[in-house]
């Protein structure tokens, strides 16, 4: 019966953990403890550039994808105009800005938070394919990414 109490979070529990983010210094009720393991990742107000990370004040909506990108690619020159998170599952990746030059590699476990609205590229480092969670934070219809043509 005790091992059900630890692997069933109630309903209420539940929303609750999953409404508000847990930060490292949070402690979950004595009861949780060895049913919820948190691993905190990242956490910062700024993206990879130095920006304070801002939200879109309009109707936003949430999109979260996964992306493939097979080793050898190089991303072409592109910037996005809202905040686009990323978590590296596989792979090493390496963004470079264009106007200032820094270079950010990541690795698996990586957390990306890339730069809004300035022109970068990216490319992947070694022989295995990348593999990311990608959260985009944008008005509703809106795009991200937006692709350099000139």
């Amino acid at each position: 019966m005790r091992k059900l109490i630890y692997l069933g979070l109630s309903a209420a529990a539940g929303v609750a953990l999953l409404a508000s983010p847990m930060r490292a210094e949070d402690k979950l009720p004595a009861e949780y403890a060895q049913a919820v393991k948190v691993t905190p990742v990242l956490t910062t107000p700024t993206t990879a550039t130095g920006q304070p990370i801002m939200l879109p004040q309009k109707d936003v909506q949430l999109v979260a994808a996964t992306y493939e990108i097979p080793a050898g690619a190089k991303l072409p020159v592109h910037k996005h105009a809202y905040p686009r998170y990323g978590y590296v599952l596989a792979g090493t990746l390496r963004e470079t800005y264009i106007d200032t030059g820094k270079t950010v590699t990541y690795g698996p476990g990586g957390f990306i938070l890339e730069g809004v609205d300035q022109w970068h590229k990216a490319e992947t480092v070694g022989s295995e394919p990348v593999k990311l969670l990608v959260i985009d934070m944008l008005p509703k219809g809106e795009n991200s990414t937006v692709l350099k043509t000139d």
